[in-house]
């Protein structure tokens, strides 16, 4: 989960958070362009998985 998020695992809280946000906005559906957003949506519940764990 964490090489999802982008941190290391001794990564505290707030950097936890920091990545989650970073990642989330990247990979939103919504912000994806258009050939884009299946991939998009399955990294963005990857991302949602990995940050509630």
């Amino acid at each position: 989960y964490y090489s999802i998020l982008g941190v290391a695992k001794n990564a505290t809280q707030q950097e936890v958070k920091k990545a989650y946000l970073q990642a989330a906005q990247k990979f939103h559906p919504d912000v994806a362009p258009e050939d884009q957003r299946k991939t998009a949506e399955v990294r963005f519940k990857e991302v949602n998985a990995a940050y509630e764990v």
